[in-house]
């Protein structure tokens, strides 16, 4: 009997920009995600199954916004458009109405708010690298969520943070629970539109957990 061989794909070493990267993209079926950082290709692979649980919460608690009942979206593994030679994938990202109608007419989006769960195979300098780019790209908000620590370190600007211990309720529940109720409050103080032209920037009042 003879079996097959796995070829793992094979990542290039000589793009240059984002439309380099897109083109090579297009050439190549592959799973999971791979992000393009100033000439390095990043294989981000699929959602692991332990923070799939926290992907799932998170987009739950979005949909009992009114700003998803505006038509918003809290999208997971998205592009993230950040210049010509980077393009980053955050785990969720959240891009408005208006946004949405702009990628219909193929327009590049960056996100406001990204959310990024930590892996274990994440240095310091990846964290720092990923929120400088998305504030560099036009963020207000990045979320480091870090499920071993039960924490999420918010960013409102990449030279500031603030650290939000989340305290788990007395009786054993999923891992998703670490988020609690100060969590889905910080998401429904940024999520509540007054009018769909008029929406509030996202500043520390807003993550004031």
């Amino acid at each position: 009997m003879t079996t097959s061989q796995i070829t793992p794909l094979e990542l290039p070493a000589n793009l240059q920009t984002v439309t380099e990267f897109e083109r090579w993209q297009e050439q190549y079926v592959h799973e999971g995600s791979q992000e393009f950082v100033r000439g390095l290709v990043i294989d981000r692979g699929g959602i692991a199954q332990v923070h799939s649980a926290l992907h799932a919460f998170l987009s739950r608690r979005f949909a009992q916004t009114e700003s998803y009942q505006w038509g918003d979206i809290l999208a997971t593994r998205l592009d993230c458009y950040v210049s010509d030679t980077c393009l980053r994938v955050p785990d969720l990202s959240f891009y408005d109405v208006d946004q949405i109608l702009g990628m219909g007419r193929s327009e590049k989006q960056s996100t406001r708010f990204a959310i990024e769960i930590l892996s274990n195979s994440e240095s310091y300098r990846d964290v720092t690298d990923k929120v400088q780019d998305y504030f560099d790209a036009g963020a207000q908000l990045v979320w480091y969520v870090v499920p071993e620590q039960q924490k999420i370190y918010v960013y409102t600007s990449p030279n500031e943070s603030k650290a939000y211990r989340v305290v788990t309720l007395s009786q054993p529940r999923p891992c998703c629970q670490i988020f609690s109720l100060r969590c889905l409050t910080c998401l429904r103080r940024y999520f509540l539109p007054r009018r769909l032209h008029h929406r509030p920037q996202i500043n520390a009042h807003h993550v004031g957990i």
